[in-house]
């Protein structure tokens, strides 16, 4: 692996747009579950697959049982930044990383620091009421003790700006996410399978120099990629230093 930190940190040192795509495995060092692995959200017996749950249909029909699982699985609080997170805002601070593309909903990232980050499945610290459009934090959904979350001024379901299964991901932001990619003089993609689609699409608008996977198991990309690092990205990226 010596022999691999140190590709990447020439890697680095001489790429100066770098853009960083993410998926739930830069999380899990936090101690947040991924869905997929063992020990993960798919592999934990409810009533129905976390699937449906967080479905926008499943939502509509049964939004107390989507708010039980949602408030005790994805509206995590009590956790921190990692040494990946930490890494990545020092990049960016330097100016070396211009943007962060996530898949994740936990707003690690701007905890650590990091000011471009573009969340393509949205983020559970912002929450809407669905006929006023009043603006409720991740605290105030987790304190909340009703079966089913209400408006303070007009009663109104409240509903997390998450990406639900069924529904589809945010122009806007898919639209920055390609922008930043595809001027990126190099790619680090990390802790994703680049299984979860239409996300995992967007590295096919990469024409840069170099192209880095880092992730604990290996992907169908890894041959395509200049590097390829099958470790846990925290400790991956901990090891490199920023000029």
């Amino acid at each position: 692996m010596d022999d691999k930190i140190k590709t990447l940190q020439k890697i680095i040192d001489e790429s100066n747009n770098i853009v960083f795509f993410g998926g739930a495995g830069v999380s899990t060092e936090s101690g947040i579950p991924d869905f997929r692995s063992t020990g993960g959200l798919y592999h934990q017996e409810w009533k129905y697959p976390p699937e449906t749950i967080l479905s926008h249909s499943f939502f509509e029909e049964q939004t107390a049982e989507f708010y039980r699982f949602y408030k005790a699985k994805m509206l995590i609080l009590d956790v921190k930044p990692n040494a990946a997170h930490l890494k990545l805002a020092e990049l960016e601070k330097a100016g070396k990383l211009k943007a962060v593309v996530t898949q994740n909903i936990d707003g690690l990232h701007q905890a650590a620091g990091s000011k471009k980050v573009y969340e393509l499945h949205g983020s559970i610290h912002r929450n809407y009421c669905m006929r006023c459009s009043k603006f409720f934090s991740a605290e105030y959904l987790k304190n909340n003790t009703d079966p089913i979350p209400r408006c303070s001024e007009c009663g109104g379901i409240i509903k997390p700006d998450v990406v639900l299964y069924e529904e589809g991901l945010d122009n806007n932001t898919i639209d920055n996410s390609v922008s930043a990619i595809s001027s990126a003089d190099c790619l680090i993609i990390g802790g994703t399978s680049l299984a979860v689609y239409p996300a995992a699409s967007l590295i096919h608008y990469f024409r840069g120099k170099h192209l880095v996977l880092i992730n604990k198991s290996a992907t169908q990309y890894d041959s395509k990629a200049d590097l390829a690092i099958n470790e846990k990205i925290g400790e991956v990226l901990s090891a490199i230093k920023v000029s």
